[in-house]
């Protein structure tokens, strides 16, 4: 077993974490995985393929180098043997967080609404969305005594610029964390999102006229918003993490500068 290493204070001291999805340390998951080990958690990240090198690599740069797994949440032997990758360093998880989404952004991004073929909505609805119950399910077995599954949302109440099949799969992606709330609560286990505001992470770079949105934020969010600080929306993942929010589950939290709360 790896020892907690980061500590015995803080809102998450003693938790075992699961950050899925890390690959740059620009990544909310990446930030995530920060705070959680600057709040006592003993962390595990992971990601799958070429950008396996690449978490590997920036995994040292957090406070304590945490264990890197192998995950492609798509592929049904991954999620298989996961139980028994996560044993290998940590006893079970208190927490997971899914910090994971792919669209094509050639055919399904940018104005492309009418044009998304369903192959590539089909395959950015099942990594965006149906995976978090993918990831959920795997894990199940590791959260005996119940936990914390969070996930990672855009607003997808209304439609925005160049979002288009992205939008329809974070909503399905919403849903899916209502529905996990309701099977999941019996087993002691809370599914909430933290919808974050427009952030220059590797995912958003690929948006065309993701700038629009970003000038949106800037102009209107109430606390201004800092579209290049990921530690707002991490400490929201981590609180949601701990047990501060015990009742609380199927639920959306914003960290937006408080956008969403306006009209125009």
């Amino acid at each position: 077993m790896t020892p907690d290493t980061t500590g015995t204070s803080g809102i998450l001291a003693g938790k075992r974490i699961l950050v899925a999805g890390v690959t740059m340390d620009s990544s909310i998951g990446f930030a995530t995985a920060k705070v959680a080990q600057e709040q006592g958690a003993t962390v595990l990240i992971s990601n799958f393929g070429r950008a396996l090198g690449i978490t590997r690599r920036i995994a040292k740069r957090l406070p304590v180098e945490p264990p890197v797994l192998e995950l492609d949440v798509t592929d049904p032997e991954h999620l298989r043997r996961l139980p028994d990758l996560v044993r290998e360093h940590v006893d079970g998880l208190d927490g997971v967080v899914h910090s994971i989404a792919y669209g094509n952004p050639e055919t399904l991004l940018g104005g492309r609404f009418l044009d998304g073929p369903w192959e590539d909505v089909a395959q950015a609805v099942q990594v965006s969305a149906y995976s978090l119950k993918s990831l959920a399910t795997a894990c199940r077995p590791l959260m005996g005594a119940g936990g914390s599954v969070v996930g990672l949302t855009f607003d997808a109440t209304v439609a925005w610029p160049a979002y288009d099949w992205m939008g329809v799969a974070k909503a399905a992606l919403e849903s899916t964390s209502r529905y996990l709330a309701r099977d999941l609560g019996p087993a002691g286990i809370r599914c909430n999102l933290v919808s974050a505001g427009p952030l220059r992470t590797l995912a958003a770079k690929a948006i065309p006229g993701f700038s629009d949105l970003e000038e949106m934020w800037g102009t209107r969010a109430p606390l201004g918003w800092d579209n290049t600080d990921q530690e707002p929306t991490a400490r929201a993942v981590c609180a949601l993490l701990s047990d501060f929010f015990p009742a609380t589950t199927g639920e959306i939290v914003h960290v937006d500068g408080g956008f969403h709360a306006l009209g125009a």
